[in-house]
């Protein structure tokens, strides 16, 4: 069995997350994904009763799901088959070695027709922060060291929903523009967030001073916010899947409609060499 490429330090971003400060200002990122998950359950039509939420921020998720077993991040979840008909993969899933483990795992720890739902960080998230750190670096080492995690494109993203064998797949996204005092407040907040530079291939070393305020002098030349502040950009990915059951909707096979579109529409049809293909059909008159 292929084993996955290792990404994270899992005891470094441990001790971060136990370090951290989740509370006040800095928790405003749980917050708006928490607002967001809630309205996509509210859309759901159902009533859920049995909840796991996979997480490495126990504290807060167990306050906004207080009858949910937290299920710590882990290679390993623990998690027992079918037991569930809700899993709420609670941003934690930009982290994994491995995702498509993770939602198989989710995926086997639902009942038939379970919802699976995740919101993690994307790509686009702290692009501001990577390409000031990379300008920063390259111009005064003449290198390039990992200092903020890979996060997925939501295309790609939710291409795994289909790879853990989830039904009904869907991926979409929302974007925050955050202003920050500098760019050092940002990197105290990621800290205080317990999402700091975890990667297993980092530099051990404190960075550079001269390469800190070199960043720091290119973030606010380039991404400049209002009054002399910084923006900051993140991304939030939500994939929502279904456990497959017999009695959930299935795509029609291509080529079996019994209609043309044109025809529905009353418009006409065309070839690739731009020959009509059918008639308009007038529409009934009320």
């Amino acid at each position: 069995m292929q084993v996955p490429p290792t990404l994270t330090d899992r005891p470094a971003l441990i001790a971060q997350r136990s370090r951290a400060r989740l509370q006040g200002p800095v928790e405003f990122l749980h917050q708006e994904a928490l607002v967001e998950v809630e309205e996509r359950l509210n859309e759901v039509n159902r009533q859920f009763t049995d909840i796991a939420v996979v997480t490495g921020h126990r504290e807060f998720w167990a306050a906004a799901f207080p009858n949910a077993l937290i299920v710590p991040d882990e290679a390993e979840l623990d998690v027992a088959p079918r037991s569930f008909d809700l899993v709420i993969h609670a941003l934690a899933l930009h982290w994994a070695d491995d995702p498509v483990g993770q939602l198989v795992q989710s995926r086997n720890a639902l009942r038939p027709d379970g919802l699976f739902l995740a919101v993690l960080f994307g790509g686009q998230t702290l692009h501001e922060l990577r390409v000031a750190l990379a300008e920063a670096e390259t111009a005064l080492t003449g290198g390039l060291s990992p200092r903020i995690a890979p996060m997925g494109e939501v295309r790609d993203l939710g291409a795994l929903l289909q790879r853990a064998g989830l039904a009904l797949p869907v991926a979409d996204i929302s974007r925050r523009s955050v202003e920050y005092s500098s760019a050092l407040h940002l990197m105290k907040d990621l800290r205080h967030m317990g999402e700091g530079n975890a990667l297993a291939q980092r530099h051990r070393a404190p960075l550079p001073r001269a390469v800190l305020d070199l960043a720091c002098d290119i973030y606010g030349r380039e991404f400049p916010g209002d009054k002399g502040r910084v923006r900051a950009t993140f991304e939030f990915v939500f994939l929502t899947g279904w456990a497959p059951s017999r009695d959930q909707p299935r795509p029609m096979r291509p080529g079996s409609a019994s209609h043309r579109l044109a025809e529905a529409l009353g418009t006409v049809e065309y070839d690739r060499d731009m020959n009509p293909v059918t008639a308009p059909t007038p529409r009934d008159k009320p």
